[in-house]
């Protein structure tokens, strides 16, 4: 059984004309990166989204796509391109973004020239006009010869939004049964640093050309989510920038990509920290690995170009592992080749494996026996002060978080908190998850004897 698609508007236009600013407009959230430099975005940016409109609310696709005839720095323009043809290819309606204030030019032209041999239903959104002024330069748009209707909005301040959401209710494939949004089973943030793979990897599992792919460093910019579907569930993958040092960061650009991949950790449910087996670890994948234990993220280790691996077994690889991110030596390692696709499935269920355990919960009784025996097994020492447990219960899933009633949390030291940790994830079916442990002071109601 598969999930209802929703209907997928798709955005288009030349360069900064306010493309990534309409969408983010539209889903109510910082999704695309807006900045004046052209050709930011790249890849497709897919977000699902509720629009409200005169016959009530309804879920779509927006899809926010690069701008039509970019001259990319990396050459990548391309690429771009093909990106934006897939878009237009899938597209239900189309949003072609035009700028009232600098008139139509050219590449609008071309824009409603590549339109035309499309055949779909396109809106003529001509953003900018903040003053009415401006309103009087809309119909100069009427040129481009496309669309039936040319709507003045400011993507910026939100003018005339809602006569935007009218248009396009009125242009979009009637409501299908179960059209409403499936939330995602899933999501996976693909993190690491430049050309480790991340994107080959992201079009791999979604089984398309889902964003660009280049030897070129640093072709993603942006937090890119892909939507895909397996068995009747939707899962979104996220791929991200490749994190450099802060010193290197050549932009605003590229200090905004870095911020939307720590952005992208913080929002999944499951991170694949992605590297290069070909290569040394290096200070970037063990900041993200601090990162990823700080925010107590079901993490999973891909070692990726594991092909162009010679004379190591991956059991070798794994003591390598634990000993450059001991912080992380619960985690499980996948050793796959994006190019190749090998293990790719393998990495796919594993995410869903390790999901499924941080999401157990425990029983309070099956919980404090099994602390009972690790404090008598290892009695927290303080210099001389008496440390007492007095019970415990488990908070939370992803991550299972476990609140432990102590008489000073003050005397329980770092030590002992992994300690009991690993004793729980070894007890309980928390293997290859990480554990949060919350202490708090109480006075009364042992339940443990003194240690």
């Amino acid at each position: 059984m598969s999930v209802p698609a929703l209907p997928r508007v798709v955005i288009v236009g030349r360069p900064n004309v306010g493309k990534s600013t309409l969408l983010n407009r539209m889903v109510g959230s910082r999704v695309s990166i807006v900045e004046p430099t052209a050709g930011v975005t790249r890849d497709r940016v897919s977000v699902p989204c509720r629009i409200p409109t005169e016959w009530g609310d309804r879920s779509i696709e927006v899809v926010d796509t690069g701008g039509v005839g970019i001259v990319d720095r990396q050459d990548l323009g391309p690429h771009v391109e093909e990106q934006i043809r897939a878009a237009l290819v899938r597209a239900d309606l189309v949003l072609f973004v035009v700028d009232v204030r600098e008139g139509v030019a050219p590449l609008d032209m071309e824009v409603a020239k590549r339109l035309r041999g499309f055949a779909k239903p396109v809106l003529v959104v001509c953003n900018k006009v903040e003053g009415e002024r401006l309103v009087w330069d809309v119909d100069a748009f009427y040129r481009l010869g496309v669309g039936d209707l040319l709507i003045p909005i400011s993507a910026q301040n939100g003018t005339n939004l809602m006569e935007l959401y009218d248009a396009m209710a009125e242009r979009l494939p009637a409501v299908q049964p179960g059209e409403v949004w499936v939330p995602p089973s899933l999501k996976i943030a693909i993190v690491g640093r430049r050309n480790a793979g991340k994107s080959t990897l992201v079009n791999s599992l979604a089984r398309e050309d889902r964003v660009i792919v280049s030897e070129t460093p640093g072709t993603t910019r942006d937090a890119v989510d892909v939507i895909i579907e397996r068995n009747g569930e939707n899962f979104v993958l996220i791929d991200t920038a490749g994190v450099r040092k802060r010193k290197s960061h050549e932009d605003a650009v590229e200090f905004f990509s870095d911020a939307r991949s720590y952005k992208a950790i913080r929002r999944a449910d499951v991170v694949i920290l992605l590297f290069d087996a070909t290569q040394k670890l290096s200070a970037i994948e063990k900041k993200l690995a601090r990162y990823i234990k700080d925010h107590y993220k079901t993490v999973i280790l891909g070692a990726n170009k594991w092909d162009l691996v010679e004379g190591l077994e991956p059991v070798d690889f794994e003591d390598y592992l634990a000993q450059e991110l001991p912080g992380l030596s619960y985690a499980p390692a996948c050793f796959l080749s994006a190019k190749t696709g090998h293990y790719v499935g393998r990495l796919f269920d594993l995410a869903r494996e390790v999901h499924k355990k941080a999401e157990v919960r425990v029983g309070t009784g099956e919980l404090n026996r099994v602390l009972e025996v690790a404090l008598a097994s290892r009695s927290p020492s303080s210099s001389g002060h008496r440390v007492r447990v007095f019970y415990a219960t488990q908070a939370e899933t992803s991550p299972p978080t476990f609140v432990l009633f102590v008489n000073d949390k003050r005397l329980i030291g770092k030590d002992y908190l992994r300690y009991l940790e690993n004793r729980i994830r070894k007890e309980l079916p928390f293997e290859e998850v990480p554990i949060h442990i919350v202490l708090r002071d109480k006075t009364k109601n042992v339940l443990f004897p003194e240690s």
